[in-house]
């Protein structure tokens, strides 16, 4: 049978139009919040987050890969997102605290996925100072921004400057209406897109959407076991000052009011974030608040009562914050599914490092411990990755560079110093082959909370730390055996080979990442007291005179 001119041509079509879905590069949409802990992420399972469930979140992970030994090279924020975008330590990208000024003309993995010929698009917080480089498109937030009408900071083409614009409503909504505009454009376009969606949720002050002002209130949240600790064998943990009941701002972070019918708040060293809002939106705000605020001041609560309570209230907001990121992602797996760009994108859930959820009494990050050090992270991909998927492997965001770069089929720089885990994946190498020990580096000291400079190495079960600048002391645990990490080990001898093993393990990772003496100048001294003074004084009247 002769076939037809058209259908002859029609089959042709088809079988193009087939070969170009096939052979296209995948997208990527990379979404990241700030300070999202594991635990509030119930696809891990903590119990926690069976409370406060998030189940578009956790849809990536149970269509794609949950990574369950996840960690980051410097629990902070600025520097984290330094290190995604280069795969490079913090030490080589040369943003080591923030306060650091990112150079944006080296080379990072967006710029080299443009010319590639993706699409590039960042949008919401950057916090790395600087206009972003490697972007067809972006619009981000002024500084750490704001929860309520924050302003945002868009190229202008026509004057080749920035414009800065203030936009009416919550900032995470925002961000995911930008990210779902974006998509709208690219949509059917032939070239891939690599788009960057980044929340400033859950960041402190823990401020979430009207519509979620109450959605914890009757809620009680586990106490850590280790909620007061004493911090025996940790010098550096004694001396921080990130402790939830004694370093929280009664106003800032907890929205405690000054007294029983008053809507003002108590100690509250920044206004920023309630002097955003419009009257109407503080007066929903005050309407959710004050009956609260009231029930606490009827407690009179003191001692361990009010510390358990001040968890309470910041779980309760922390979470609450979370709701509306988890509703962004959801849009965005809508969209996806809608359009039929579910199957050629990658999509990835993380966020810039741990945080504490009370755990050794502490909320923030900075720490080598597990609940600062570990990020989750979740990876769907329908045409390249299988539903389900565990991986054990020692990963970093040090490594979601060259991952990316991977799977784009874009050949990695042989500087960049992580490497892609989609082997892993695609059962290529077994996750105990990918790596055997993450390095860690945190320098942002003397500064808010005090946490100290220190250096350290992780394996799969064994995780040596050195804190030093005013103090020098090593820390050393075995997280099968303690995995709070409540028992220094480090001046025990059953201990010693180990040590002595992970000491040269140490060594190498520093030598193979390029490590000088220069990475641990000591901070000035007159500069570390004055900074003690500073914060002791932004602490406010002491509210705990107890013995925890």
């Amino acid at each position: 049978m002769k076939l037809s001119i058209l259908s002859l041509f029609l089959i042709v079509c088809a079988f193009s139009c087939t070969n170009d879905t096939e052979n296209k590069k995948p997208n990527i949409i990379f979404i990241m919040a700030d300070d999202h802990a594991v635990q509030a992420i119930s696809a891990y399972n903590h119990p926690v987050s069976k409370l406060a469930p998030t189940p578009n979140i956790d849809r990536i992970g149970l269509e794609g890969a949950i990574f369950k030994s996840n960690f980051c090279t410097n629990s902070i924020c600025g520097p984290s997102r330094a290190v995604i975008l280069t795969g490079k330590h913090s030490h080589q990208n040369g943003f080591r605290m923030n306060g650091d000024v990112f150079d944006g003309n080296q080379q990072t993995f967006p710029k080299l996925l443009q010319k590639s010929g993706y699409t590039t698009a960042m949008l919401g917080k950057w916090h790395l100072h600087g206009d972003p480089q490697g972007f067809d498109y972006w619009n981000i937030l002024e500084d750490q921004g704001n929860y309520y009408n924050p302003n945002f900071i868009s190229p202008n083409p026509k004057t080749s400057k920035v414009d800065t614009t203030k936009i009416m409503g919550y900032a995470t909504d925002i961000v995911t209406e930008e990210a779902l505009s974006f998509l709208d454009k690219v949509k059917n376009d032939s070239k891939p897109f690599m788009m960057m969606v980044q929340h400033k949720a859950p960041h402190r002050n823990w401020m979430p959407a009207l519509r979620h002002l109450n959605q914890y209130d009757t809620v009680q949240f586990p106490i850590p076991d280790t909620y007061f600790t004493h911090h025996e064998g940790s010098l550096a943990s004694q001396q921080q000052q990130q402790t939830v009941f004694e370093d929280m701002y009664e106003g800032h972070d907890l929205k405690m009011s000054i007294k029983k019918g008053s809507t003002e708040l108590a100690h509250n060293p920044w206004t920023t974030d309630f002097d955003r809002m419009t009257p109407e939106q503080r007066a929903i705000w005050d309407k959710a608040y004050m009956p609260k605020n009231d029930a606490f001041h009827d407690a009179n609560l003191s001692g361990k009562d009010l510390a358990i309570w001040k968890l309470q209230r910041y779980m309760q907001d922390y979470l609450a914050t979370i709701s509306s990121v988890d509703e962004g992602v959801g849009q965005i797996l809508d969209f996806l599914d809608d359009n039929n760009l579910a199957e050629n994108t990658i999509i990835v859930y993380t966020t810039d490092q741990g945080f504490y959820l009370g755990e050794k009494g502490w909320f923030d990050k900075r720490f080598m411990y597990e609940e600062s050090l570990a990020m989750p992270l979740l990876i769907r991909y329908p045409k390249g990755i299988k539903a389900g998927t565990k991986v054990e492997a020692l990963t970093q965001n040090l490594d979601f560079a060259a991952t990316f770069l991977d799977y784009a089929g874009v050949e990695i720089p042989t500087d960049i110093q992580g490497k892609s885990f989609k082997p892993v994946i695609d059962n290529e190498i077994q996750d105990a082959d990918f790596r055997d020990a993450v390095y860690y580096h945190y320098y942002d000291y003397p500064a808010f909370h005090m946490v100290k400079k220190m250096y350290g190495i992780r394996t799969n079960r064994y995780k040596l730390i050195h804190v030093y600048d005013d103090i020098d002391q090593w820390e050393m645990y075995d997280l099968q055996k303690d995995p709070q990490e409540l028992v220094n080990l480090i001046e025990s001898k059953e201990y010693d080979k180990i040590e002595s093993e992970l000491r040269l393990r140490l060594e190498k990772l520093q030598k193979d990442y390029l490590v000088t003496n220069k990475e641990f100048e000591k901070a000035d001294t007159a500069l570390i007291d004055e900074n003690y003074k500073r914060f002791k004084r932004l602490r406010g009247k002491p509210t705990l005179p107890f013995e925890h």
